[in-house]
């Protein structure tokens, strides 16, 4: 776990300055005397105050994720993100990068950004990539989600970022203008705090279904329905705090065992409400291999400018 004073946090209470209690210690105290220990499966617990009304993930959805994840099936959307978030990390006017990945999940997408950001970092120096330089400064990550079970597995997956439960719909625990970079791959988007977090030029970068996305398989996994005016309300959401500065299509022609397919249908939204054995016995009954399409939009905005 790394040393807090890397972090611009702020306490979830008081919302003043956080620091680690001691040198390196996995504690986090702000003046007024608020104190948060650090769990034993390495992520602080910031859900304080009233309950959220969002759904935090469960145990077997988290798995699910991770194992689809992990099978490399949405890799070449990482590195898409990764792409468009870059140039925001490697232009930060601070003396370290940072970036907010809000709705982290089992943190794959914050992985490959960070292992990016590293190996770019390095390529500019002339070093070799998979040995960067002594004394180079890579990036700071805070991975903010409401589900414990996936900080568990967030926080073994980047274990050099600060991993937080939180609620992004609460304000966030980071200071004002500290960040350079915000990623939100199929998560919530809390439009306000975003710019208020984000420094002048920063970049949120957001990840989108389009319509098509998971068609082969939606209806007989019972999987959500693409929204329509997804784009509109997209837009709509982010209000005056942001403007479109790009977006980027990208579709994936994925083959699935059965069970990535069930992985796929349980890992998401639909994953609160399947019938977890109607759905093993749907895996039972797929063909050793099922052709699906996979189709992104990743939308990338730049905060206005408060008048």
């Amino acid at each position: 776990m790394p040393p807090a004073p890397d972090f611009p946090l702020l306490c979830p209470v008081c919302r003043t300055s956080l620091r680690s209690s001691d040198a390196g210690a996995p504690t986090l105290q702000c003046g007024a005397g608020h104190s948060f220990d650090a769990a034993k499966q390495g992520y602080f617990n910031f859900l304080v105050g009233k309950g959220t009304v969002f759904e935090a993930d469960s145990a077997d959805m988290v798995a699910a994720r991770f194992d689809f994840l992990s099978a490399g099936h949405y890799q070449p959307l990482a590195d898409a993100v990764a792409e468009v978030a870059l140039p925001a990390l490697a232009a930060s006017p601070g003396g370290r990068p940072t970036v907010l990945d809000a709705g982290t999940g089992t943190g794959h997408y914050l992985r490959t950004l960070l292992d990016r950001f590293d190996q770019d970092r390095a390529e500019s120096e002339g070093a070799d990539p998979e040995r960067p330089p002594a004394g180079s400064v890579s990036a700071a990550a805070i991975g903010l989600d409401i589900s414990k079970f996936a900080l568990r597995r967030a926080a073994r997956m980047n274990p050099e970022a600060l991993n937080v439960a939180g609620d992004v719909w609460q304000p966030l625990p980071v200071q004002d203008n500290a960040v350079d970079v915000v990623t939100v791959v199929f998560a919530p988007r809390n439009a306000p705090e975003f710019a208020r977090v984000l420094r002048p030029g920063g970049r949120l970068v957001v990840v989108t279904p389009r319509p098509g996305h998971l068609a082969e398989i939606a209806g007989q996994t019972g999987m959500l329905g693409i929204e329509p005016a997804k784009d509109e309300r997209l837009a709509a959401s982010l209000g005056t705090h942001f403007a479109p500065a790009g977006t980027r299509d990208l579709d994936l022609a994925l083959s699935l065992s059965p069970r990535d397919v069930t992985n796929l249908a349980l890992m998401g939204p639909a994953g609160h409400h399947l019938d977890r054995s109607a759905l093993a016995a749907l895996e039972a009954g797929l063909p050793p291999r099922t052709a699906v399409s996979a189709r992104f939009r990743i939308s990338v905005f730049e905060p206005v400018p408060a008048s």
